[in-house]
């Protein structure tokens, strides 16, 4: 169902109208730009370092890429898996909340001790920050089948794995739209703190070195790039989503 024009362009109309308070703000309370700049700073930080935003933020995306996939593949898998058997559901859970409550800010030293400085320890970390939940939401998709849809797939001569296949995976998948919409902006945090500790190039190691020059509109507008290559991926996967689980939304409140 198309969205109404309404809906379509209050997107860019409460972000323009967020810069124009921010910019309002900042002149009219003489904001130094070292404490908060202006986004007109930021946008002419944006246009003078334009080059080298666009170099690292293209290294800090096919990462984030990388170890999002990565997520998905294992995540996916595993929450079938577990999501599949109430035994391994109860087993694993306590393993996989121990495992995410870990600061991964403290594995990435691990990572660099065992693969050295690169690519490889941002992609990992942005792999082990956005695993968890997609694990947990297909899992949960899963495992929350309602009893009597059970047994009436029962009544009809259906397996347990026919179960799943029509009814526990199509079930699942707006769960796992939903981890996925959540795992991309983890991936990319996770992979900005990689590349502040483990790598030469990308958005984080950028951030560090403007930190070390105290660039603080390059800093922003760092900040902002990653902002809109966030929401560029989860509206590819908003897009995704609408094709493939349009059942499963329903319609919105108010006009």
């Amino acid at each position: 169902m198309t969205k109404p024009l309404s809906q379509r362009l209050a997107p860019f109309i409460f972000t323009i109208g967020f810069f124009i308070l921010w910019e309002l703000g900042c002149r009219l309370f003489k904001v130094s730009n070292f404490i908060l700049p202006a986004p007109s700073v930021i946008f002419a930080a944006m246009q003078q370092y334009a080059w080298p935003l666009t170099r690292n933020a293209g290294h800090t995306l096919w990462m984030t890429m990388a170890g999002f996939g990565i997520s998905i593949i294992f995540g996916l898998a595993i929450g079938l898996l577990v999501g599949s058997s109430k035994l391994l559901y109860a087993g694993l859970n306590p393993l996989l909340v121990g495992f995410n409550s870990i600061p991964k800010v403290a594995v990435v030293p691990i990572l660099v001790i065992w693969f050295g400085v690169g690519w490889l320890p941002p992609v990992l970390t942005a792999f082990v920050i956005s695993f968890f939940p997609i694990v947990v939401n297909v899992a949960t998709g899963l495992a929350t089948i309602e009893p009597e849809t059970e047994d009436v797939m029962k009544a009809l001569g259906a397996s347990r794995l026919d179960i799943m296949w029509k009814v526990g995976i199509p079930r699942s998948l707006p769960y796992f739209f939903g981890a996925l919409k959540v795992a991309i902006t983890l991936a990319y945090v996770g992979c900005v703190i990689g590349e502040q500790n483990a790598s030469n190039l990308g958005i984080g190691n950028l951030i560090t070195r403007a930190s070390a020059d105290f660039n603080v509109p390059l800093i922003f507008a760092a900040l902002i790039v990653l902002a809109i290559l966030g929401v560029f991926l989860v509206v590819i996967v908003d897009m995704i989503e609408s094709r493939t689980t349009g059942w499963a939304k329903r319609s919105g409140f108010g006009g």
